[in-house]
């Protein structure tokens, strides 16, 4: 969590020919040229959602600035809060000087924010108005900051469904997803099941 090494990850590196997963990569491809400021991978668990977001941001004309990632998931509100926005000297009792958050460390690079289904309504709300005003207040401070990153979301969830339940706000849906890329599963994926064996195999065989 934190600053992300996309090591070098490209799509030419994304194993897969089958119909569903060429025509995500070509959508993938044509998102990464382009000036799209927010993208939302959904697919199941293991689907492959991490490696795709790195292949955006190398192919993309940010691929020179941060790649930051969180997961929403693995720590509790009240630490996201601070992790992605940062906080300033005695915002609280640890706060022992000012530290920037993730989305500052992103400058100009992408962001992503993982298991975003998970992510407190609350913190929807503040996230919402990142997106729509483009600036953020550090954990107990007054002074606006920029937000200049792209942000990819992913969600092993359907987050419109999520929105009908309740548990995910709908103007942050939209927000999120200027474009969706879905991912399917490996076992709808067909022959790509024996090329990742066929991979595998090469590679632990080296």
């Amino acid at each position: 969590m934190g600053l992300d090494s996309p090591k070098n990850f490209h799509f030419d590196q994304i194993i897969g020919e089958s119909p569903a997963m060429s025509q995500t990569i070509k959508l993938a491809k044509r998102v990464a040229e382009s000036e799209v400021s927010s993208i939302l991978l959904q697919g199941e668990s293991g689907a492959g959602k991490d490696c795709l977001a790195k292949a955006i941001h190398n192919a993309s004309q940010r691929a020179q600035a941060p790649f930051v990632a969180i997961n929403c998931a693995a720590l509790p509100p009240n630490l996201i809060e601070s992790e992605l926005f940062g906080y300033e000297k005695g915002a609280f009792t640890d706060a022992k000087s000012r530290k920037e958050g993730l989305l500052e460390q992103a400058d100009g690079g992408t962001i992503l924010l993982d298991e975003i289904s998970e992510l407190d309504i609350n913190l929807q709300a503040k996230l919402l108005r990142v997106l729509e005003d483009g600036t953020f207040r550090r954990v107990g401070g007054l002074k606006d900051v920029r937000f200049t990153a792209r942000v990819i979301s992913a969600s092993n969830r359907n987050l419109k469904k999520e929105t009908e339940g309740g548990c995910f706000r709908l103007d942050l849906y939209f927000r999120l997803a200027v474009v969706q890329i879905d991912i399917a599963p490996l076992r709808d994926r067909g022959d790509d099941v024996l090329l990742l064996a066929d991979h595998c195999l090469t590679s632990f065989g080296k």
